[in-house]
């Protein structure tokens, strides 16, 4: 049965006007809902972008300012010419463990302070092991060769031998403090990227050399706590070879005072 006029001219009017209330309170929340959503959206942008920038200024920093050459050799390259080398740096290994001494160490040391660059001797460590006679044991074979103001000293720890995060952690603050007690140097600290990131926490204070091969050279950032590194070894191929953000002066800095 059809409804009187008025009935329903009313009725229309009440339901269009109900029709465009509610439409304003859909508007009006979903407006809120987008400028909330935009806030956190745009929060979360800034959050990356300020994380992005960041990295990127930490790299372009180093990318800007002129990088020093090296090599680090062991007794697998025991021949090599240091003469025809166009490395300003050079880290030889000295000891590794309680027992072990680089066959070619003495004549990498003497070849390299004979050509004047910059050099430093490392001790290959392994946690299994006491790390004050390991300490010992790589003084007294770096010992028994000519110093020479500058001289880098190095603990490269690429290993847990089992060992627990603490335990290994513990052993490198304890290596490090040794040497540097015997002998007045900050020795500096190597490792690959994601080692160091594990293990590597609390031991900002001594200079960073980090491998991280997926990087360009002097491209990376800094792992677990160090705010910079100091020597980026960026490929092993043919020989292991590395720049450092500090130029030759600067990185006899980080040695030994006097011969």
């Amino acid at each position: 049965m059809p409804e009187p006029r008025l009935a329903t001219t009313l009725k229309n009017k009440l339901s269009e006007r109900f029709g465009l209330a509610v439409g304003g309170a859909i508007l009006a929340g979903a407006t809120a809902l987008a400028g909330v959503t935009g806030t956190a959206l745009a929060s979360g942008a800034e959050q990356h972008a300020a994380r992005t920038d960041h990295v990127a200024s930490h790299e372009i920093q180093h990318e800007k300012q002129p990088l020093s050459y090296g090599l680090d050799i062991s007794n697998y390259e025991p021949l090599y010419d240091w003469n025809a080398s166009p490395a300003q740096f050079g880290i030889v290994k000295a000891t590794e463990g309680t027992e072990f001494r680089d066959a070619s160490f003495a004549r990498n040391w003497r070849e390299i302070g004979a050509k004047g660059i910059v050099r430093g001797a490392y001790h290959y460590g392994h946690p299994g092991n006491d790390p004050i006679a390991e300490a010992d044991h790589f003084l007294s074979v770096v010992n028994a060769q000519p110093a020479k103001a500058g001289d880098l000293l190095v603990l490269d720890l690429e290993t847990s031998d089992g060992q627990s995060v603490e335990q290994v952690n513990a052993w490198a603050k304890a290596w490090l403090s040794h040497v540097k007690a015997a002998t007045g140097v900050t020795p500096m600290f190597y490792s690959g990227w994601n080692f160091a990131d594990t293990y590597g926490k609390g031991l900002a204070g001594y200079p960073l050399w980090v491998a991280h091969y997926g990087r360009d050279k002097g491209m990376v950032t800094p792992p677990a706590d160090w705010k910079s590194w100091t020597i980026h070894q960026y490929t092993d191929s043919p020989i292991d070879q590395n720049v450092s953000a500090l130029s030759p002066d600067a990185l006899r800095d980080l040695g030994r005072r006097t011969a």
